[in-house]
């Protein structure tokens, strides 16, 4: 079965001990990978594992949580990293207004300035919302943005719809697999398949089983089993579609 993880950090430092070696088992087992940019550094790093291997991608973007430190030289540096072959995304970009030291107005402005940066290139946008619905859907919709996932969503039902009728993707991950996940199972239920995009955010959001350990991409079988119940839908059929859309929104 072929799998298509769309959202990890394979940089992080939870995979110190064994990141190459988890990766060579991935790449060998016919699992593709995005690895996510989320500051400059990781950025960096996320270009370095995509040139050693064949099915691992890279995205280069600033994550909201550490948008305090930007500057304007680092959308330069974003701009260069941006063009290595490897590279099929801006991200994760966005809103965070989850933590008290939350700088709102500085949070919107880089968010956009790198929507403005994907445009210029002509590249996809992974975007992370979190306690901010609202003004993300904003910045979405006067921005016009066309080719985008909404990573991790946590929103509504009719939140996503929205989304779907613009174009976008919606990320789902381990978190489907909990026993809270009521809005999430609404979401997954009531938007088409063809719009979902299955994701890890490893090393984070293990399913269950797992849930608490360490995630990475093999655990993603729980997550289209998950999806496959839900829609009432062949698991092969999941796997094979949701491929199919990463391979699509990335243009693979």
């Amino acid at each position: 079965m072929k799998i298509f993880d769309s959202h990890a950090h394979y940089d992080d430092p939870r995979f110190d001990q064994d990141r190459y070696e988890l990766l060579d088992y991935l790449n060998q087992n016919d699992y593709r990978i995005i690895n996510i940019g989320a500051d400059i550094k990781t950025s960096k790093q996320c270009v370095e594992l995509a040139q050693r291997y064949k099915n691992v991608y890279a995205t280069v973007g600033i994550h909201p949580h550490d948008i305090n430190a930007v500057s304007d030289q680092d959308l330069i540096t974003l701009e260069e990293l941006a063009g290595n072959n490897k590279v099929v995304a801006i991200g994760e970009i966005g809103l965070d207004y989850h933590y008290e030291n939350t700088i709102v107005q500085n949070q919107k402005y880089y968010f956009v300035e790198q929507i403005r940066l994907a445009k210029k290139l002509h590249l996809p946008m992974v975007i992370h919302s979190r306690d901010a619905d609202l003004d993300t859907f904003t910045i979405i919709n006067q921005e016009n943005i066309k080719n985008a996932v909404v990573h991790c969503f946590s929103g509504s039902l009719e939140r996503a719809n929205q989304y779907v009728k613009m174009g976008l993707y919606i990320g789902i991950g381990g978190s489907i697999t909990f026993k809270n996940a009521k809005k999430t199972l609404d979401v997954v239920k009531g938007i088409p398949i063809e719009n979902i995009l299955i994701e890890t955010d490893a090393p984070y959001l293990c399913p269950e089983p797992n849930r608490g350990k360490r995630n990475d991409s093999s655990q993603l079988i729980h997550v289209i089993n998950k999806i496959a119940e839900i829609k009432n839908m062949d698991i092969q059929d999941v796997a094979s579609i949701t491929y199919g859309n990463a391979l699509k929104f990335y243009r693979i």
